[in-house]
């Protein structure tokens, strides 16, 4: 049995991405001066790293290639702590900016730099800021030409930044050929409405206690697993604050980070967690 008592076995994330490079920021930080932020992905990871070794977790890294390249040893490293590596593109650009042929070329390069570096076969890919939209639903068939087995690039509500409303809350297969299975990111249905709570500003923004029970009436009203999303500048209450954003985005970035990893702490000793690829029954890449 697990910790919570129903026992499900949920999906832990964490799409590894450099603070300054949210979608949230992207009208004042150029990604010209990427190159040049200080880097503080590499102490990040490794402090979850440790949280889940703690605690006996192992999780799905959903990285950018752009971290990869740069932290090779980093990539290196989460896969020898038995990690799944899976993609979250190239350079965190949404799906619905992209072309179907430059979605391609970043979906197929960002696989196979990953899986060069990892030296593992990389099987998932989740899109930057949950991008795959009504409009850009043209991407299922491109990841599943690229040899992904598994996304979870859809949030089943409507927001301003991303949004599927209608789509399948649970596991499904997104395309007519049907070798590409779609894991949304996990959402509630209470009050007469669907609330998403799979993580991020959500697990953040709400008191722990509602959190918990969303998950526990996904467990017992709907009999699913919970898939659970997180970024490594969550957990680093002292990085950078950017100016020029809107008061919004930086409420959304900002707000309780410091109550992240206590927060964490306590999902990861309510809750059974492992990787996406293993949870879904997907072989695990070699």
């Amino acid at each position: 049995m697990t910790p919570d008592g129903h026992g499900i076995r949920n999906g832990m994330s964490v799409d590894v991405e450099e603070h300054f490079q949210v979608k949230a920021f992207a009208d004042c930080i150029p990604r010209s001066t990427w190159n040049s932020a200080p880097s503080r992905v590499e102490d990040n990871v490794q402090r979850l790293l440790a949280l889940f070794a703690e605690h006996q977790v192992q999780a799905t890294f959903f990285t950018l290639s752009w971290i990869a390249e740069r932290h090779p040893g980093l990539l290196r490293a989460i896969a020898a702590a038995g990690h799944e590596i899976a993609s979250h593109g190239c350079e965190h650009i949404p799906v619905y900016e992209q072309t179907p042929a430059e979605f391609r070329e970043d979906a197929s390069r960002s696989k196979a730099v990953l899986e060069d570096i990892a030296g593992v076969r990389v099987s998932g890919y989740r899109a930057a800021s949950f991008s795959i939209i009504p409009e850009s639903a043209w991407a299922f068939e491109e990841l599943e030409r690229a040899g992904y087995q598994y996304s979870s690039s859809i949030v089943p509500v409507s927001h301003d930044i991303y949004g599927f409303p209608g789509a399948p809350r649970f596991r499904h297969q997104p395309t007519t050929a049907g070798q590409l299975t779609e894991c949304p990111a996990s959402t509630v249905n209470a009050a007469g409405r669907l609330w998403a709570c799979g993580g991020g500003g959500f697990f953040r923004f709400f008191p722990y206690p509602l959190f918990r029970w969303a998950i526990r009436r996904v467990h017992a009203h709907d009999g699913q697993p919970h898939f659970f999303y997180m970024h490594p500048w969550e957990v680093d209450p002292d990085q950078p604050r950017v100016t020029g954003a809107s008061a919004r985005s930086r409420f959304r970035h900002y707000v309780n980070l410091d109550q992240t990893e206590p927060r964490l702490r306590r999902l990861l000793r309510d809750f059974s967690w492992d990787r996406y690829d293993r949870v879904l029954g997907i072989q695990p890449g070699a």
